[in-house]
């Protein structure tokens, strides 16, 4: 039995850390804020100093609060965040530029004959969430000096000085070659990022330096992009089985086993996490919008945050007729259609803020059965479960509803901060050869989980409508020509 690790899970709005004792659990816990900035042209940024910071100060904090010493230390990132910064002296020569930043757009517009080539090779279909786009953009736009990078190879060598990225971090490039697990050079090519020096493709488990960033010398010894620390700590480590996300987006992720898929119905298909040198895949759908749609109701006034969803949504039977589709910032996969804006119908003078609420759960959870039904079909079999976490899956209303539309059992993690659970399995196996994944994560119990109370057809007629609007929707936004996984 090993010693209490430590898990930085940096994140967009914030960082938090946690001393996780496999005897004993969570031992300690520490946070700190990030605020990215955002600007017109679909810029949103941050400063990397404010980065680093929270990592040291959450970390700091968590130890403080454990009162006792670790033996390793493990790091989630956000993933497709990048900067470019000097490797010789680690200081950034740019702003971080967070992965909803959108100002790539007309790059990939340039690029768009590459589209099914890139897919095939790395997985990924050409979209500015991507790491690379943001790459090839800074290079044109803002520096061609230093290195170029995602956020965690940054991270990583200001705390150790090593210059390296996880297997499924560099996944969420656009530049790694699927099937060999390395970096493609002909996908450099295509974003004229050939030439550049990228960090070595290393196992999320395994030794990689020594980091003294919190008091005494430790060791770092696993290193994870976020989604997939989600979904190791969720235990969806066998094929066909999926786990969702409920942060400021919602994040779809279905464990496909050690073949690569390349998905037909506009998913992603990418490295769930590389232990051992063997590699384990992934299909991995996105939701733009989903807290940030509850905080677009909580400035309109409709209720006055997340917690109020319950209570305003319990007012009213159902949604009155009203269709929500939440594209506030455009539809992310099966579509990819960052263009297409949201919209409301169905108003009428009863119209009221129960019906708003109850139309947004249903928007949300809708656009995540659309994610399931994609993987169904990439995978030829149904999933029998969806395993959820996040802040959104406090609310009953909406994970009931995803229940009733999805017709599967939902069941709610019982553990909090289930990335950093992940950050700290990888640094526990880095530590512990001898570890299976499944031994290095806590028992799966759901707090919770949600039965489908509406019939098949009740279902099917609610999803009609919302598909309706999204056709509706596509429709009126013929400029950007499908885009990649349209339908």
């Amino acid at each position: 039995m090993t010693g209490p690790v430590l898990a930085v899970d940096q994140g967009t709005s914030g960082t938090k850390a946690l001393v996780v004792c496999p005897a004993r659990g969570v031992i300690g816990t520490g946070s700190a804020p990030v605020t990215p900035r955002y600007g017109a042209g679909g810029r949103v940024e941050v400063d990397p100093g404010e980065l680093l910071t929270s990592v040291v100060d959450a970390g700091r904090r968590a130890l403080a609060d454990a009162g006792e010493p670790v033996r390793a230390v493990g790091l989630a990132n956000q993933g497709e965040t990048v900067l470019a910064w000097d490797p010789a002296t680690g200081e950034p020569l740019t702003d971080a530029i967070v992965w909803q930043d959108r100002r790539s757009e007309s790059l990939c517009a340039e690029l768009a004959q590459y589209d099914e080539e890139l897919r095939q090779l790395t997985g990924l279909p050409l979209d500015p969430y991507f790491a690379a786009p943001k790459m090839a953009w800074v290079r044109r736009e803002l520096t061609r000096e230093g290195v170029v990078t995602t956020s965690d190879s940054w991270l990583v060598h200001r705390l150790t000085g090593a210059f390296v990225t996880d297997a499924a971090t560099a996944g969420r490039t656009q530049l790694l070659d699927l099937d060999h697990v390395a970096w493609s050079q002909r996908a450099l090519e295509i974003f004229g990022l050939s030439g550049e020096r990228l960090p070595d493709v290393v196992d999320a488990a395994g030794p990689v330096g020594i980091t003294t960033a919190f008091g005494a010398g430790i060791p770092l010894t696993g290193l994870l992009v976020d989604q997939q620390a989600a979904l190791l700590a969720q235990s969806v480590t066998e094929p066909g089985t999926a786990k969702c996300t409920y942060g400021t987006g919602a994040f779809l992720l279905a464990q496909t086993g050690h073949r690569p898929r390349r998905s037909t119905t506009g998913l992603v298909g990418c490295v769930a996490w590389r232990l051992g040198g063997r590699t384990s895949y992934c299909l991995d759908g996105q939701v733009y919008t989903a807290a940030s749609a509850v905080r677009w109701l909580t400035d309109l006034g409709i209720v006055s945050g997340a917690a109020d969803l319950d209570a305003v949504g319990s007012t009213v039977p159902d949604s009155g007729g009203v269709t929500f589709v939440p594209a506030l910032a455009g539809l992310a996969a099966p579509w990819w259609r960052g263009d297409v804006r949201g919209s409301v119908t169905g108003l009428g003078l009863d119209t009221g803020p129960g019906h708003l609420v109850r139309a947004l759960c249903e928007g949300l959870a809708a656009q995540v059965v659309s994610l399931t039904d994609a993987v169904a079909t990439d995978l030829g079999t149904p999933l029998t479960v969806l395993r959820v976490d996040g802040g959104l899956t406090r609310s009953a209303l909406l994970m009931q509803t995803q229940a009733d539309l999805l017709q599967l059992p939902v069941e709610v993690s019982a553990l909090p901060d289930v990335t950093a659970l992940g950050a700290a399995a990888v640094a526990r196996l880095g530590i512990d050869a001898d570890l299976a994944p499944e031994q290095a994560v806590p028992a799966w119990r759901p707090s919770a989980v949600y039965e489908p109370r509406i019939s098949a057809d009740q279902a099917a007629e609610r999803l009609a409508a919302f598909r309706a609007e999204v056709a509706a929707l596509l429709d009126r936004s013929p400029a950007a020509g499908g885009g990649p996984g349209a339908s």
